[in-house]
């Protein structure tokens, strides 16, 4: 935007130009013509509303104009209405009407055009009135070139904005497809031969841990489905958003774990959403890296109050297999701790003294910042 600048206080605007005229009508001071000299004290101080009414109060300075030579508030007030005017024909004429004010000398009019040099005076009193005119239109010229280039700037905003969206749009619609083409397929694949594996094997341990990567891998679709859905809306019409999990939805997730875990809670019903959602994603984070990194590990997780403060602490035991080298971006629990502060909260997490690893989550009860 381009910068805008900064005005003039109104008493200096109207009291400057009217000081001014003032001094002019000092210089001309003749105590014996009171008439005249009462003329140009009216247009000195009709340019306090000059802004307001700027053709009245050039027609309130046309007086002084003819009867003394006090002049200034009449071109002060000539430069006015050629800034704030756009009828030319109208400058045209209050420009002629001074230049003829100006070379007559009333109560004895002496413009005789007759003689050579009364067109000279013409030439240089039209002069004098043609300056603030045009000093005028310049004026109001370059205040509508600050306006259409402030015009033009914010539609150039707005333009790079729109850019924007469209770029972003473009770049989701291409990563909904790259998630319904390669991710859901994959994980359909996974779904299918977990169920194939299900049905076909004996074995009571094999055939509990296929329903379970099956019953993973079928949720996990659903979410995709949701994703891509939201991604693909793409900033058009808000997506109908999933149901956010709580407390009541822990002890299913916690089953589906794949995990041997033992959870114990104690919180009070009516924790505020925020404080739900960050235990349930803390508890969710905390069994998906035990899965990763220590498989064979059994988990416990206990979630308890005290005071003003929920604590949720999940333990895990040393890995009894290797791990495998899965993917990981380790943003999982920077996440968790961003969660957390936004809480007022705070989340920590470091390897126990039997090689297993722990994570603890404090959260104020009220959900609230510091």
């Amino acid at each position: 935007m381009p910068r805008v600048p900064r005005r003039l206080p109104p008493v200096l605007l109207d009291g400057v130009p009217a000081g001014v005229a003032l001094l002019d009508v000092w210089a001309h001071w003749d105590p014996e013509a009171w008439v005249r000299m009462a003329c140009a004290l009216a247009a000195a101080f009709a340019l306090i509303v000059r802004r307001r009414l700027p053709l009245l109060t050039f027609l309130l300075t046309l007086p002084a104009v003819l009867l003394s030579d006090a002049v200034i508030a009449s071109l002060i007030a000539l430069y006015t209405l050629a800034s704030i005017t756009r009828h030319r024909m109208l400058l045209v004429v209050c420009a002629l009407l001074f230049t003829l004010g100006d070379v007559s000398s009333w109560p004895s009019p002496g413009l005789d055009l007759t003689r050579g040099s009364t067109f000279i005076t013409l030439g240089y009193t039209g002069a004098t009135a043609a300056a603030p005119v045009f000093l005028g239109q310049l004026v109001q010229t370059r205040r509508d070139l600050s306006l259409r280039l402030a015009e033009i700037s914010e539609a150039r905003d707005h333009e790079q904005l729109l850019t924007a969206q469209a770029v972003l749009a473009r770049e989701r619609a291409q990563l909904a497809r790259e998630m319904h083409d390669v991710v859901s397929h994959q994980v359909s694949l996974i779904a299918v031969r977990a169920g194939a594996l299900q049905v076909g094997t004996h074995d009571a341990e094999a055939k509990e841990a296929a329903g379970t990567i099956r019953r993973l891998s079928v949720q996990t679709l659903d979410e995709l489905r949701h994703m891509v859905s939201v991604l693909r809306a793409s900033g058009g019409r808000p997506a109908e958003l999933t149901p956010q999990p709580s407390l009541a939805d822990l002890e299913q997730m916690v089953g589906s774990s794949g995990i041997d875990v033992r959870l114990t809670t104690d919180v009070p019903e009516g924790l505020p959403p925020t404080v739900q959602r960050a235990v349930y994603r803390t508890v969710q984070e905390a069994l998906t890296n035990t899965r990763k990194h220590a498989p064979g590990a059994t988990a416990t997780v206990r979630i308890h109050h005290e005071g003003d403060a929920v604590r949720v602490i999940v333990t895990n035991t040393a890995p009894t297999r290797p791990a495998l080298p899965l993917p990981s971006a380790h943003y999982g629990l920077v996440g968790l701790q961003q969660r957390a502060a936004l809480l007022g909260g705070t989340v920590t997490a470091g390897p126990t003294a039997d090689g297993g690893y722990e994570l603890r989550l404090e959260l104020p009860a009220t959900g609230t910042g510091p």
